[in-house]
C-alpha cells in the first residue's frame, strides 16, 4: 500500500522522486550549516589571532559570496533527481548561471579595492590616495559592464550588435563631450604625475591658494582669503603651477636704501652688518650683500640669502629678525635709511626786490 502510494505520479515525477529531493537538498544544506558552524568559525578565530588582515578579508569573502552559492548549490544538486519541463529546467539553469555571474563579479570587485588599498595605496597620501577613492566606483562600474556582457554572451545574446551599436554610440558621445573627457584625461595626468597633492600651497596664473580636492573633472583649491576656486582639470594641467609645499629652501632678495650722507667707511661696513644679521640666525644661508646702485634719493644696496625652509611664516620671522638686527646696528652707528626727498635751490637775483 505504501509502496503504490509513493509511485504517485505529479507533473512527472512520483512522490518517491520528490521525497529523494527534499532528502538531499535537506542533507547537503546540513552538511553545508556543519561546515559553516565549525570550519568557518575556526577560520575566523584563526584569523583574529594573526596580525595580518589578508586571512580577515578571505574568510569575509568566502563566507558573504561562496556560501549562497553553496546553498544554491544544494538545490541544484536536489533538482537533478527530478524529471523537470524544459522550461523550468532552462529557467534553473539561467539563475544559477545569473547567481554565478554576480557572486564572482562581487568577488572579483572585492579583491581589486582591496588589493589596490593593500599594495598600492599602503604607503600613499594625498591626492593618489584620495583620487583612486574617488576612481574606485569607476572601476566597479567597469567590472560590473563586462561582467554582464559575459552573462548576457552566455545567455544566448548577440553581444557582438550590441557592442557595435554601443561603438557607434560612444563616438557619437566622445564628440559631444570632448571636455569632458580632456578634463577626465587631465584628471589622470594629475593621478599618476602628481604635480601637486591635497594640501599643497599653488599658484595657478594670478590665483593661489591650497588644494582641497582632486575630482574627475575640477580641482578645488581654497585661497588665502578663505573662499573656494574651482579649477577644470584641463585647466590646471595647460597651466604652470607653481607648487610651494615642495619648495626645500626659499631664495630671498631684498634691498634697502641709505642717505647720500653717509660716509664711505659706514658704506664699506653695510655688506658686514647685514651679513652678520643673516648668519646668526638658524636655518638661513648667505648669498651676498653689495652696494648695487645710486638712486634718485637713496645709496642702494642688493642682498640675497637663502632660509633652509619652504614654510612662508617662517621666512617672514626670520626676515622681520633680520630687519630689526640691521636697524639696531644703524642706529648705532648713525646710518640713516634713506626715504624720498626733493632738494630745491632757489636762485635770487640781486636787482629783484625781495
Amino acid at each position: 500500500m505504501m509502496a503504490d502510494y509513493l509511485e504517485m505520479t505529479f507533473f512527472q515525477n512520483s512522490i518517491r522522486e520528490y521525497l529523494v529531493f527534499v532528502g538531499v537538498f535537506i542533507a547537503v544544506f546540513i552538511v553545508i550549516a556543519i561546515v559553516k558552524a565549525t570550519v568557518l568559525t575556526s577560520l575566523k578565530r584563526w584569523s583574529e589571532k594573526t596580525s595580518t588582515t589578508i586571512d580577515d578579508f578571505i574568510v569575509r569573502v568566502f563566507e558573504k559570496n561562496l556560501i549562497p552559492l553553496f546553498y544554491y548549490g544544494a538545490f541544484y544538486l536536489s533538482t537533478r533527481s527530478l524529471t523537470l519541463h524544459p522550461t523550468l529546467e532552462k529557467a534553473i539553469d539561467v539563475i544559477g548561471v545569473i547567481l554565478m555571474t554576480f557572486f564572482g563579479i562581487r568577488c572579483l570587485t572585492v579583491l581589486l579595492e582591496y588589493f589596490i588599498k593593500l599594495f598600492w595605496l599602503k604607503e600613499e597620501e594625498g591626492v593618489k590616495a584620495s583620487s583612486f577613492k574617488g576612481l574606485l566606483p569607476a572601476l566597479k562600474i567597469l567590472v560590473w559592464g563586462l561582467g554582464i556582457v559575459f552573462l548576457l554572451d552566455n545567455l544566448g545574446f548577440k553581444i557582438s550588435t550590441v557592442i557595435a551599436g554601443l561603438g557607434i554610440g560612444g563616438i557619437a558621445v566622445a564628440m559631444a563631450s570632448q571636455a569632458l573627457l580632456g578634463d577626465l584625461f587631465s584628471y589622470f595626468a594629475i593621478l599618476f604625475d602628481r604635480p601637486f597633492e591635497l594640501g599643497d600651497f599653488i599658484i595657478v596664473g594670478d590665483y593661489m591658494g591650497t588644494v582641497e580636492h582632486v575630482g574627475i573633472k575640477t580641482t578645488r583649491i581654497r585661497s588665502l582669503s578663505g573662499e573656494q576656486l574651482v579649477f577644470s582639470n584641463t585647466d590646471l594641467t595647460n597651466s604652470r603651477v607653481r607648487n610651494y609645499k615642495r619648495m626645500e629652501k626659499r631664495r630671498i632678495v631684498f634691498s634697502l636704501g641709505v642717505t647720500y650722507d653717509t660716509g664711505l667707511k659706514e658704506m664699506k661696513a653695510i655688506p658686514g652688518i647685514i651679513k652678520e644679521a643673516i648668519v646668526s640666525l638658524n636655518h638661513t644661508t648667505f648669498d651676498r650683500a653689495h652696494f648695487s646702485s645710486y638712486g634718485d634719493f637713496s645709496l642702494n644696496f642688493e642682498v640675497v640669502y637663502h632660509i633652509l625652509s619652504g614654510d612662508y611664516n617662517k621666512y617672514m620671522d626670520i626676515q622681520q629678525e633680520i630687519n630689526f638686527i640691521i636697524k639696531e646696528k644703524f642706529d648705532e652707528r648713525g646710518i640713516e635709511f634713506a626715504f624720498p626727498t626733493q632738494t630745491l635751490f632757489i636762485n635770487r637775483d640781486s636787482d629783484t626786490p625781495v
